[in-house]
């Protein structure tokens, strides 16, 4: 791969193509840090008030180790057996994910944020048959769980793994002044008694080895779901192939700036993204570093005590998080002195944001670019190296991206076309969805929806979306689904969804709507969507219309929609309307 222009621009400890993966699947990753670091402090869970507790690596080694038997042993699954872990970050995260990954079994990342019909979804899609969920949103499960698979609820209060008075305190919180955690109402098992009973097995006998017999590079290690090409939710197989080498991938392109058992990085994005997933859980840990986890990271004030009390070297995030601190008074004044580097992903970082990061905390901050189907990082601007802003870097060691006409033809510098990618990180394809994965990937090479260009250093940067999707704060948001929910309601007759720009989150969600009479308030439209739908894809704008544009055929026409703005600021609710006064 050198002949490609943006070899010149790598970091100098930094070649085209990365080498061999030495691991036979990611628990051997996994393990060799547990054994390297086997006496550092692996993460630490960070709350807003600033009460922590942490794990060492061995710890983390051990009780994902106790996963492993329980699911293997316990609940007698096989390699190739689907896990769902709905959670946010928090220190039973990782414990849980690595245990699912040793026995063997596919971890299925699922948002917690879901609402029913998601989470119904996801888990028949996958065909999960156990279930690791946060004790906060059970009271989902009565209505979940007989449209789906899952056999075993295994239930996980926030505070495991804490220091007990600091556990008790929480739990206290939760219970009787927030009232946040509700009635079980279906049979489960709590985390600390699946351990329980998968030591009591491990003592008369449990190979861990075994369990990996036949688990390779090749064996799919993650479902991660994402909308494919037509915004139905579709879980990509990503494989230990695919993790294992873009972990390395991405840490190549880091070069000196990750110092192996030195680094701490904070973690405020979800864990159960794949930016998070693969950057923060796998790079890091890979590395040695200490991960500070977050488990809400909003409002950003919820970060001041991890800035205050951890000397922070790197910072992962989208640009809202960026902007966000950025506008936070205690951060201005007080930037983080041990910052030494930040990296941008998951929707585009602002040039102005990126500036103002540099002037206030006199460190570099990049951008990169991938999809789910990636694994995810495709391209990243090389810290070391030459880095341009407004670009979404240069391809990673090992990976062609190249932009292309309708007819696929190859395009030359400054000719925007379709991004498409090939490497070591591309998916395996979606699961059980053969057509999706064949428009998806052709010949080896993935298509990413997405149209750049690249300049004639090598360097790429993103046009426009060919997808209708909308991103918002680095979250991906379907059209179709969010108008499948509208659609439902009583009396909207049809339902168009685009979106809009939104100096907070990247973009927001406008939905265009035709209705019978009398007509539902913007703030009835937005009350039901937010029963059916995640927080982040409800409208933040509503607006009725006597017909929506269509095209010969009947196909709505987002396009004009985009074109032709709503008669108020389709960003945010009009001051003092029903709708602001819903989404406040």
């Amino acid at each position: 791969m050198t002949d490609f222009p943006w070899v010149k621009s790598y970091p100098d400890d930094t070649g085209p193509d990365i080498a061999e993966v030495a691991e036979r699947n990611l628990p051997e990753l996994l393990r060799r840090s547990a054994g390297t670091y086997s006496d550092d402090i692996a993460f630490t869970q960070v709350m807003a008030n600033g009460m922590n507790g942490s794990l060492r690596y061995r710890e983390v080694d051990r009780l994902s180790d106790e996963i492993a038997v329980y699911l293997r042993e316990v609940l007698g699954l096989q390699v190739g057996d689907r896990v769902a872990v709905q959670m946010p970050n928090c220190l039973s995260y990782p414990v849980i994910a690595f245990g699912v990954l040793k026995a063997g079994c596919v971890l299925v990342n699922t948002n917690p944020l879901y609402k029913r019909e998601e989470m119904t979804h996801q888990f028949a899609d996958s065909g999960a048959r156990a279930l690791f969920i946060s004790d906060m949103f059970t009271d989902r499960l009565p209505e979940v769980l007989p449209k789906t698979s899952v056999e075993t609820v295994v239930t996980v209060p926030i505070s495991t793994f804490l220091p007990t008075v600091i556990a008790g305190i929480i739990r206290v919180t939760q219970r009787y002044w927030q009232r946040s955690i509700p009635q079980i109402a279906v049979d489960h098992t709590p985390l600390r008694s699946a351990l329980a009973q998968a030591r009591e097995r491990q003592h008369v006998g449990a190979d861990l080895d075994a369990y990996l017999a036949e688990v390779d590079l090749d064996t799919v290690a993650a479902l991660q779901y994402t909308g494919g090409t037509t915004g139905v939710s579709k879980g990509a197989m990503l494989t230990h192939r695919n993790l294992v080498t873009n972990t390395r991938q991405m840490l190549q392109m880091l070069g000196t700036h990750v110092r192996p058992g030195e680094e701490t990085v904070l973690t405020a994005l979800p864990l159960y993204h794949i930016f998070a997933f693969t950057v923060n859980l796998l790079g890091f840990h890979t590395l040695g570093g200490r991960n500070l986890l977050i488990p809400s990271p909003r409002p950003p004030s919820n970060l001041k005590r991890a800035f205050e009390n951890y000397p922070i070297t790197w910072l992962t995030g989208v640009n809202t998080l960026f902007n966000a601190l950025l506008n936070e008074r205690w951060f201005i004044e007080h930037p983080p002195r041990s910052l030494r580097a930040s990296a941008a992903g998951g929707m585009a970082l602002h040039a102005s944001v990126a500036e103002r990061w540099r002037e206030v905390t006199g460190t570099p901050i990049v951008e990169g670019y991938g999809l789910t189907e990636s694994s995810p990082v495709l391209t990243f601007n090389p810290l070391g190296g030459t880095i341009k802003d407004g670009s979404i870097g240069i391809p990673v060691p090992s990976t062609e991206v190249r932009c292309v006409a309708e007819d696929g033809t190859p395009l030359g510098p400054g000719q925007p076309g379709e991004l498409v990618a090939r490497g070591p990180q591309v998916m395996l394809g979606y699961w059980q969805q053969p057509e999706e994965t064949a428009a998806t990937v052709r010949d080896g090479w993935l298509f990413t929806g997405d149209v750049g260009e690249m300049d004639t250093d090598g360097f790429f940067r993103i046009v426009d979306r060919k997808k209708d999707m909308v991103l918002v704060s680095g979250f991906n948001v379907y059209p179709t689904q969010v108008e499948a929910c509208l659609t439902t309601m009583p009396g909207i007759r049809d339902a168009a969804v685009v979106g809009a720009p939104d100096e907070q989150t990247g973009e927001s969600v406008v939905a265009y709507l035709v209705a019978d009479e009398p007509r539902p308030s913007a703030s009835e439209v937005v009350a039901y969507c937010r029963e059916h739908l995640a927080a982040y894809k409800v409208p933040r704008s509503v607006e009725f219309r006597d017909e929506l544009p269509m095209s010969n055929i009947g196909k709505i026409l987002r396009r004009e929609l985009r074109d032709d703005p709503p008669s108020v600021d389709a960003s945010r609710p009009a001051p003092g309307s029903d709708l602001e006064a819903e989404q406040s």
